[in-house]
């Protein structure tokens, strides 16, 4: 972080030069196409992240898809408020989370499954964005084919946007996002015998 500075015309100075040098990354970012955001380390807050972009295209008028991978049946305020919303198409994947089912053929049933209405919203290029939350799990239990699913990111709509949440994303899906975030874990409530409360973790 740089050091602050506490002259009023040395401050403006350095404003004006980053201001300068901001404006001509903004004026070089022309390209408009559909943006692959990765969301990704083992804090809180990546499906919020993504949910909050639903939001915010929803405020835009957009379609959105939103694929929930390892929810299962839990009953959440953003399953409620999102699914009622006409320009919102929700799927959730059935089995829930995997050290619920303990079936891994039954796990990878269901996420073939819920992988198809993945790519059919990936097909569509009505679908402004697209959110796989939890995917990266999938990938990571080799529940799904990586090459399929890569093909499937790859091919989208030029115009759609994607967000992909959850820990341990490959190295393949880092390096095909256009952004990646990493949320990284310094304290959780949990941990300290705090049960999840209604409205911030569900």
């Amino acid at each position: 972080m740089a050091k602050a500075i506490h002259d009023p015309e040395k401050h403006a100075e350095r404003m004006k030069k980053i201001k300068e040098h901001v404006d001509k990354r903004i004026a070089k970012a022309q390209e408009e196409k559909g943006t692959f955001v990765l969301l990704t380390g083992n804090g809180k807050g990546k499906s919020s992240s993504a949910l909050g972009m639903v939001a915010r295209a929803l405020g835009h008028d957009m379609k959105v898809g939103v694929v929930q991978f390892l929810k299962g049946e839990w009953n959440t305020g953003e399953i409620d408020f999102f699914k009622s919303h006409p320009n919102v198409t929700w799927h959730i994947m059935e089995t829930g989370f995997t050290w619920e089912s303990q079936n891994r053929e039954k796990d990878i049933e269901s996420s073939k499954l819920t992988w198809e209405k993945a790519e059919q919203l990936l097909q569509d290029e009505s679908y402004d964005l697209v959110v796989l939350d939890e995917l990266t799990y999938l990938l990571h239990y080799e529940y799904l084919e990586a090459d399929r699913v890569l093909k499937a990111l790859m091919e989208r709509p030029e115009m759609q946007h994607l967000v992909v949440t959850g820990r341990g994303a490959s190295d393949e899906l880092i390096e095909l996002s256009d952004t990646v975030s990493e949320i990284k874990e310094i304290k959780h409530a949990f941990k300290r015998g705090i049960k999840a409360q209604k409205g911030l973790e569900f």
